[in-house]
């Protein structure tokens, strides 16, 4: 297979060097840049991370571009995990350029359901609405969104329709508060397996989760360009080559994207990159 695997260790094969920036409470991804120069700033999930990947794609531009590329991705992240931390959003408005990965419109509080505050994949509790259109639930027995909307969607697919156009007007409308607050300073990543889907996917194991192009095309006019970079064929068949993970891992490694999407993101971002700084 050419899959690399290593004896596990207590935290997993890969050492990622987790450190903070400013006042923020989360940790990222290291080694830990200087922010004293020029950088770029990367925002998103477990893909801009780079979890399971020795060099992801910021890391790749950083060689490419010669210039610090920060890497403000956290695994699992949501919108809310920005919006809330003042000081991650105030490094990344320092920042030259920011490339925001498009992350799924689950994990983040809504008018139904609220998620936890830095690890936004975990749910918190269903508001008084949620109860009210899933009065068979008990909601108490889940701890992450993606089981939860697995289990409304399966209960009534009607009822969890509702659920899901609640998600994607939440989603553009704090995408769109983002930006504002970087002031437009941003490169829109869409990083995934597939092209973006003409109209909303109720597919859970698609990812980013329930966006769509009419969603993206609605944000166009406010940040510096928006890139797609769906994988390859080529990239699609190494999907786990040359990721770094513990035996007790290999299942959470199947399901990400591998080094060959990363060097193909990286590809892409580069002359964007580079046209945007000149």
């Amino acid at each position: 297979m050419g899959v690399m695997t290593v004896a596990v260790t207590a935290h997993g094969a890969l050492d990622y060097f987790p450190c903070r920036y400013g006042r923020s409470r989360v940790l990222f991804r290291g080694p830990r840049r200087s922010l004293d120069g020029p950088y770029i700033g990367f925002l998103g999930g477990t893909e801009t991370y780079g979890r399971f990947i020795e060099t992801p794609f910021p890391a790749l531009l950083e060689a490419g571009l010669g210039q610090p590329c920060v890497n403000f991705g956290v695994i699992n992240a949501g919108l809310d995990l920005y919006l809330h931390d003042p000081a991650v959003l105030h490094l990344a408005e320092r920042a030259d350029l920011c490339v925001l990965q498009i992350m799924g419109a689950q994990n983040m509080s809504n008018r139904y359901y609220s998620v936890h505050p830095r690890r936004n994949d975990r749910f918190l509790r269903a508001s008084d609405r949620l109860q009210a259109l899933y009065p068979e639930v008990d909601f108490t027995e889940f701890h992450f969104n993606r089981h939860m909307l697995g289990r409304l969607q399966a209960l009534a697919p009607e009822r969890f329709a509702e659920v899901v156009e609640e998600l994607r007007l939440a989603w553009v409308a704090r995408m769109k508060h983002l930006l504002t607050m970087l002031r437009g300073r941003v490169l829109l990543l869409y990083f995934s397996e597939h092209a973006p889907s003409e109209k909303p996917v109720m597919d859970l194991d698609r990812d980013p989760l329930f966006i769509d192009r009419t969603m993206l095309e609605a944000l166009r006019p406010r940040a510096a360009g928006l890139i797609e970079a769906p994988l390859s064929e080529s990239a699609r068949m190494r999907s786990s080559t040359g990721m770094v993970f513990s035996d007790f891992e290999a299942d959470a490694a199947a399901e990400l994207l591998g080094p060959a999407a990363h060097e193909e993101a990286a590809e892409i971002l580069l002359p964007q990159l580079c046209e945007l700084l000149a």
